[in-house]
């Protein structure tokens, strides 16, 4: 059966309207002053404005007992569970908004970390002497003081960069005896020396060219014929297995960087996070870092970790190694996903779309449509979720046939990032229960960027990227994402996040207000923030709203983000970040 766009809306708000009443006949029933049994003793109870991001319901309080919400409903009933000189009692009436704590559905927290732990992470920088002359000299300096077997870092903005210098020679004119490997900002794209291209069978150390061909990537040549230092997409992952991964970081390094970004995500107020990476070092550190800090008690968060998996690695290979990485999973840590790369990014020229760019080339498709059904069949089989980075149009359109056609709809899996839909694929996304993260902080660009991409996007994307409300009016599960540490100058923090699908601008008025059709009210930017997020790593029924039964993990917002002038939303901050109805962040 076909159905129409306004038949799936309608679906949604009747669900909604219907959810909502059960929620608030529920509400009624647990309160005491209704005519119930006397309450039970609450260890917390907050009264404010409550939003509770089960649909647009707002109540006046909620009480929790033993982390989880025991009742929520009107501020009368919650008095009953107040015990004099025992129950905490936290009135924020009046001082801001009460909501669900917030998720990042797909970032890069872990890389951004490590990086700075063991690189040389730097401000997107379209200089290219301060690179050359300052940050490439700089990390050696530090490599050869630790005895680094390897210089990695992360920064250069890809847009600025020519694709045709001789990066290469360079970079070894400052270091040829360590392997060089600097990825752009969005970490798609690596500036490497020759030595790195040794370590990778790229090249012999006489100079000869021997390896030509990185599927799903490209080694870019120079005037000479020979690797210039310039690769694009898996060309770059592939050489990047070739550093010393397991001595760049170590199980101990990972629970260092645990810690940091612990206390990043608790300040912003995100208490879900799902990696987009987690074996960017090709290892389990990280898996075995967060399995021993929920062991030990010490995580505040829920993490979901993703297996990567790029197009030049043996397939069923790595899918045993996901499979098995599932002994890490415990309460607080989520092992259930699989990265893929379907295409690369639709501004540098590497996303798979429809028409071709204007000067006639295609993008970089990673893998064919067979074998993404063939990899998504396998996977789900497994309980494994697809956990894709798509941009194009095109793109978008094979990886849905591949999850419709191989894949199980209660696997839910995800489209990650977005950058453009063919109006046809939003009808069967929806109906085969297929999820999208994406980036709703890029929905704006500067005035600069936004020329640029009119003059060198393909027709229908030139200024139309990252669709939101259609999402919604379709009835598909959109979740919000930072991608940090790859944000394109964008903010972290939910509320910057939520003034930007407001407004299509960025609060510090860069560029012009950006694709504005596609922004979406306040209330569906929250739920994209909180209870989508906790859909999408299948923790729903136990957070991500604040109803009876689930954990108590949420904000005190300074602002009422609801009602607050729609240039002052980025202002807000959590006042308290809460975590199982304990106070983890203060300001």
């Amino acid at each position: 059966m076909q159905m129409t766009k306004k038949m799936l809306s309608l679906i949604t708000l009747v669900s909604i309207v219907f959810g909502m009443s059960m929620l608030v006949n529920c509400s009624s029933s647990d309160n005491p002053s209704s005519g119930g049994t006397t309450a039970e003793k609450a260890d917390l109870v907050v009264y404010g404005k409550v939003f509770t991001s089960e649909g647009n319901q707002i109540v006046e309080a909620f009480a929790v007992k033993d982390g989880k919400y025991v009742y929520v409903g009107d501020k009368a009933g919650a008095k009953a569970f107040v015990e004099d000189g025992k129950t905490e009692v936290v009135d924020y009436t009046g001082k801001g908004l009460v909501m669900p704590a917030c998720g990042n559905g797909h970032a890069h927290y872990s890389m951004g970390y490590a990086i700075g732990a063991v690189g040389t992470i730097m401000e997107m920088t379209d200089n290219e002497d301060k690179f050359f002359n300052e940050i490439v000299p700089a990390a050696v300096r530090k490599a050869r003081e630790t005895g680094a077997s390897a210089i990695f870092g992360q920064g250069w903005d890809v847009m600025k960069y020519p694709v045709d210098l001789d990066y290469r020679k360079k970079l070894d004119a400052i270091c040829s005896d360590i392997p060089i490997y600097f990825a752009d900002n969005e970490g798609h794209k690596g500036l490497v020396n020759t030595i790195m291209l040794v370590k990778a069978g790229i090249m012999k150390e006489d100079g000869t060219y021997v390896k030509t061909d990185i599927r799903g990537g490209e080694i870019v040549l120079g005037a000479d014929g020979k690797p210039n230092g310039y690769v694009k997409e898996q060309a770059g992952t592939y050489v990047r297995s070739f550093l010393d991964n397991e001595k760049l970081f170590s199980v101990d390094i990972a629970k260092q960087n645990m810690a940091s970004i612990q206390e990043q995500l608790l300040e912003e107020g995100y208490t879900m996070y799902l990696d987009g990476y987690s074996t960017y070092f090709f290892n389990e550190s990280f898996y075995k870092a967060a399995h021993e800090l929920d062991q030990a008690g010490n995580m505040k968060f829920v993490l979901g970790t993703a297996y990567e998996m790029d197009s030049w690695m043996d397939v069923d290979a790595v899918l045993a190694k996901a499979a098995d990485a599932k002994k890490y999973s415990s309460t607080r840590v989520k092992t259930n996903w699989l990265k893929l790369f379907m295409d690369g990014t639709v501004e540098s020229g590497t996303g798979f779309v429809d028409p071709l760019y204007p000067d006639g080339h295609q993008g970089i498709p990673n893998w064919t449509e067979e074998e993404l059904t063939e990899i998504t069949r396998k996977a789900n089989e497994k309980g494994i979720t697809m956990h894709v980075h798509v941009m194009g149009n095109k793109g978008v359109t094979r990886l849905v046939n591949a999850y419709i056609n191989g894949g199980k709809d209660e696997l839910r899996n995800t489209l990650v990032h977005v950058y453009s839909v063919s109006e046809p694929d939003y009808q069967r996304i929806a109906l085969h229960n297929i999820y999208v993260t994406s980036g709703m902080l890029w929905h704006h660009a500067d005035d600069p960027l936004q020329e640029q991409l009119l003059r060198e996007l393909p027709e229908g994307l030139k200024d139309k990227g990252y669709p939101m409300k259609s999402f919604f009016d379709y009835g598909i599960n959109i979740s919000s994402h930072t991608d940090y540490p790859a944000l394109s100058g964008a903010p972290d923090d939910p509320f910057s996040i939520m003034e930007i699908t407001q407004t299509g601008d960025y609060y510090a008025e860069v560029g012009k207000p950006w694709w504005t059709e596609e922004c979406i009210t306040r209330e569906q930017a929250l739920t994209a923030l909180t209870i989508n997020v906790a859909r999408q790593m299948f923790l729903e029924d136990e957070r991500g709203s604040i109803k009876t039964g689930k954990y108590a993990d949420f904000l005190l917002v300074t602002k009422d983000v609801l009602t607050c002038p729609v240039t002052e939303i980025h202002e807000a901050k959590p006042a308290a970040t809460y975590f199982e109805g304990k106070k983890v962040f203060s300001e």
